[in-house]
């Protein structure tokens, strides 16, 4: 029997070169020409890893007692890609023969290929690739190879639609009921009795209604729809970037979520005709979204942080912006552009109130000195931007919040001197010294205030968490609310509902009572 010459594959370039490479002599004639069938070399039992495979068989024979057998390194693609056995195939011998094995049985595979005569053929490249196809079928599901920068763009793709993904469903959280119906296309069955028969006397809410804590920072304002037929919703800013419309008389769920302010939102008004929002905030940008798509129709930069917005209630298309600047800005919503501004000399605008007509507007200040509070009201000619007075409030006290009656010529001024105040809006817009509505705690909030629709009624947050309700004829309180436990900022009596007030605190909730 022939002997064969043999050696232990090692990946390591130490070995002996002479060792490995053994010449072989080649004579097709004495080669053995017949018909095998290709078997498994390897039983299972010899554990037979891939890792343990990658040398191919050369065998030559000279037809003398000396006969050499060669071993050669296979390729790189072999060691990878022919470690495993094929099926049994038929094939027939050629002048040489290679053979795949594990190297740990090599002398087990020799021994059965001596007794049973069979020497396998010289496989073609292409019966080699349909063998170890047909061998493993897994191989024919392994993913190709993609670059690392196709990967990058493909992992930046995912995330931008998960943010999207996150961002539509933010913008469009909608409570399951209502998630097909739009904002404006339901009239509320609570309130269509009270659309017809205008009430004559507002009362007191004392019980709540809903409790609502889905904000996340304190809310700054919160705002009835000013159309009759859709006051059901309830519009609210936060701190926490987000604007949202609830259903504040039926359900008390969140309807729409708007996401298009990166700062606090400090401001949002609803348009006259209750199908747009306008919102503006620290992030210095002023945004009119439409409120069923949630597009922006305007969105840009006031140039300085907005803390207060009004629309003209005789020209929808127009409204006013103040904020940390010396001058408040008027903006045409048809061309998005600047059609006046006001300057007033002053550090910070706190709230703007359009009196009835729209043709004169006041705005309060933080121009507060130490001996004087010139300028703390001022009281402007829309058409012409002059300054009509300011030598309305001589108190040294700042007014975050303004409020006009809704059917005397009154409009009152909350102050940082925990009272209220009333004022003519005619010119000289002198103050009432005989009444003065105090008993609630402002301490630098921006606490609001209200007139109850029928106009009998105030409404204030305090900074204690309570609502305050004071007579107006008489300035005396009335009725004391532990409405939050927290800053009460914000308060809202219902336009049609005569016994429905919504207030909001610094810690997040909303509150509906009656």
């Amino acid at each position: 029997m022939n002997s064969l010459v043999t050696y232990e594959s090692s990946d390591s370039e130490t070995d002996n070169d002479k060792s490995e490479e053994v010449k072989f002599l080649q004579r097709k004639d004495d080669f053995v020409h017949s018909k095998f069938q290709f078997q498994p070399v390897f039983p299972t039992s010899t554990g037979l890893e891939s890792s343990q495979c990658g040398l191919e068989l050369k065998v030559a024979s000279t037809g003398s007692s000396n006969e050499e057998y060669n071993w050669h390194r296979t390729p790189n693609y072999a060691q990878r890609h022919f470690c495993v056995t094929p099926r049994p195939t038929e094939m027939s011998l050629n002048d040489e023969t290679y053979f795949q094995f594990s190297k740990s049985n090599k002398k087990n595979a020799l021994d059965l290929m001596q007794k049973s005569d069979r020497i396998p053929a010289k496989v073609e490249p292409s019966a080699q690739k349909r063998l170890f196809q047909d061998s493993v079928p897994a191989a024919r599901n392994v993913k190709p190879y993609i670059p690392k920068r196709l990967r990058q763009k493909e992992e930046v793709t995912h995330e931008s639609k998960d943010n999207t993904e996150v961002l539509n469903s933010g913008i469009n959280q909608t409570a399951p009921e209502e998630q097909q119906l739009s904002l404006l296309s339901k009239i509320s069955d609570f309130i269509k009795p009270y659309l017809k028969n205008q009430h004559k006397t507002s009362d007191i809410p004392k019980h709540s209604v809903f409790h609502i804590s889905q904000h996340k920072g304190p809310v700054t304002t919160i705002q009835w729809c000013p159309v009759q037929q859709h006051s059901h919703l309830l519009l609210s800013a936060s701190m926490d970037k987000t604007i949202k419309i609830w259903n504040a008389i039926e359900t008390g769920r969140c309807l729409k979520t708007y996401l298009c302010h990166s700062g606090a939102v400090r401001d949002v008004q609803w348009s006259l005709c209750g199908r747009q929002i306008l919102s503006g905030g620290f992030d210095s940008m002023l945004h009119l979204t439409d409120i069923e798509t949630a597009k922006q129709i305007i969105s840009v930069h006031n140039g300085c942080q907005i803390t207060c917005l009004a629309f003209n209630p005789e020209n929808q298309s127009v409204f006013l912006s103040g904020g940390f600047s010396s001058t408040v800005k008027a903006w045409d919503t048809r061309n998005s552009q600047i059609v006046n501004e006001y300057n007033a000399g002053i550090q910070q605008t706190l709230d703007i109130l359009f009196l009835p007509g729209g043709k004169e507007f006041l705005t309060s200040t933080d121009a507060v000195s130490r001996d004087s509070a010139d300028r703390t009201i001022i009281a402007w000619d829309f058409q012409t931007s002059a300054k009509i007075s300011n030598q309305i409030f001589h108190e040294r006290y700042t007014i975050p919040c303004l409020t006009v009656h809704p059917k005397e010529s009154f409009f009152l001024a909350q102050t940082n001197g925990n009272y209220m105040v009333l004022f003519s809006t005619q010119r000289p817009y002198r103050m009432n010294k005989r009444k003065r509505y105090e008993g609630h705690k402002v301490e630098g909030y921006a606490v609001g205030c209200e007139f109850s629709p029928d106009g009998t009624l105030i409404a204030t947050g305090s900074a204690d968490g309570t609502v305050c309700f004071y007579n107006y004829l008489n300035s005396k309180l009335v009725y004391t609310l532990p409405a939050h436990k927290q800053a009460c900022t914000n308060v809202s009596f219902h336009p049609v509902h005569p016994s429905i007030l919504a207030t909001c605190d610094w810690s997040g909730e909303i509150k509906v009572w009656q």
